[in-house]
Order: C-alpha cells, then sequence, then structure tokens
C-alpha cells in the first residue's frame, strides 16, 4: 500500500514517460543531424552485441551456492561453459544454441537426475 495519491502515481508516471521518450527522441535527433557516425563510436558500439549478451546470460548462469563444489557442479555453469567452447570454437549461433541447450537437458535430466 502507498501513501500517494492517484493524482501524484499517474503525475510519476507521465512524467517518467516524458522522460523516456526524451532520451531515446534525443539520440534520433543527434544522428540525424549527423552526416556518420564518427569512427570512435563506430567502434566502441560493435561491443553493445556481447555487453548486453553478457549481461543477460551471465545472471541466469553463475550461482551463489553455499559451497564451491555446488557451484562448479550445477548444470547452468556447465552448459554455459560447452556453449562458451563450441561458440568460441565454431562462431555458429546455431551450434551454440542446439548443444548448450543439449547439454543442460543431459545434466538436468539424466545426469543430475
Amino acid at each position: 500500500m502507498t501513501t500517494w495519491s492517484p493524482a501524484s502515481i499517474w503525475a510519476a508516471i507521465v512524467l517518467i514517460g516524458v522522460c523516456t521518450f526524451t532520451i531515446r527522441l534525443s539520440f534520433i535527433y543527434l544522428f540525424g543531424r549527423l552526416d556518420g557516425v564518427p569512427p570512435r563510436v563506430e567502434q566502441v558500439l560493435r561491443y553493445v552485441p556481447a555487453a548486453v549478451l553478457a549481461a543477460l546470460v551471465v545472471p541466469a548462469v553463475v550461482t551463489v551456492e553455499s559451497t564451491l563444489t555446488a557451484t562448479l557442479l550445477d548444470e547452468r555453469l556447465l552448459a554455459g561453459a560447452v556453449a562458451t567452447g563450441v561458440a568460441w570454437r565454431t562462431e555458429d549461433v546455431l551450434a551454440t544454441i542446439v548443444l548448450g541447450m543439449g547439454t543442460l537437458w543431459l545434466f538436468r535430466f539424466v545426469v543430475f537426475a
């Protein structure tokens, strides 16, 4: 329960929406005025997909267990290690997904069942 009035809640929602819209519009406006993206910015933007993927995947893979053995033998960590090796070796997204998920299912439903 909150002590805010309905008008205050709606004002906060509208303010946050306007701020979000302004931030997104600023990038569209900025890049619309530039003839091209500067080489330094382009170089940095190449790392964005890998950073976003790591930010999404790592918290789901790494666990905080009470013992080191439980953490190292977690099926998600083992499958993630296999998927990382496949991705590094083959650079094939489909092979990485198939072998990573296959390893996860193998450990989850056969080995550690």
